[in-house]
């Protein structure tokens, strides 16, 4: 009777391994479904990532390129007695040459000056014109090189920091005055750097950054979404080992 009950309770254990046998089998094949698709997805995101900004510098390159050349190229084609492609941009930094030559003795700016007055004037081109020159500034305040350092100081109150320039040292009356050694600080604004306070800060306060001025002035800009690499925190392994 036991011999029975033994036999019967294989067979039962061959019948339900059979009924399970399609069932894992399915599921398997729904997990390699799952895997490529997600290998798939994976596959085309990180094509989409390395093509794209590649895509977009070729179109912006050839509209850049369209555009420089169609400012001259046109009169150059007409009036020229021979033309070859490229030619207009070549007319076009020789007279932004010729214009920066003019614009830096005093009658050349008296006369943007007077250009620029006049602009202001008009009620929509004065915006059109004030942001394109305010985006230039910029550009042009990243370039100078009074701004020697990027540092971070407490600022608007304690306990609260922002991203400062180094301009100078403090000298003069100011720093007769004062007991400690002051250093001449520039605070930017966001998302314009070309406003800002001037503050006097003792050395003692200034944090310094290693980053750089672009790097800085980027961060500024975009408000805090450009992150230098310099900045960014250590990987977790370094963590790890400093402690």
């Amino acid at each position: 009777m036991a011999g029975l009950c033994r036999i019967g309770g294989r067979v039962s254990d061959v019948i339900s391994s059979r009924r399970r046998g399609p069932a894992n089998r399915s599921g398997g094949r729904r997990r390699l479904d799952m895997d490529s698709r997600a290998r798939l997805r994976r596959y085309f995101v990180t094509g989409l990532l390395v093509v794209t900004p590649l895509w977009g510098t070729y179109l912006i390159l050839s509209a850049l390129f369209t555009t420089l050349e169609g400012v001259l190229g046109g009169l150059l084609r007409r009036y020229a007695a021979f033309y070859i492609p490229g030619l207009g941009i070549v007319a076009l930094v020789l007279v932004l040459l010729g214009v920066g030559m003019v614009a830096t003795n005093i009658f050349g700016r008296k006369l943007v000056a007077w250009w620029e007055s006049l602009l202001t004037r008009v009620p929509v081109v004065k915006t059109v014109y004030l942001v394109i020159k305010s985006v230039m500034d910029t550009i042009s305040i990243q370039n100078k090189e009074q701004f020697n350092r990027v540092v971070l100081i407490e600022f608007p109150r304690k306990g609260q920091y922002s991203i400062a320039f180094v301009t100078g040292v403090t000298k003069g009356e100011i720093q007769r005055i004062t007991t400690e050694r002051l250093i001449n600080v520039y605070v930017p604004t966001t998302p314009n750097p070309t406003s800002g306070y001037f503050l006097f800060v003792p050395e003692s306060e200034i944090i310094p950054l290693s980053m750089s001025v672009e790097d800085g002035m980027k961060m500024i800009i975009s408000g805090g979404m450009y992150t230098p690499a310099s900045v960014e925190e250590p990987a977790p392994a370094a963590q790890k080992g400093r402690r």
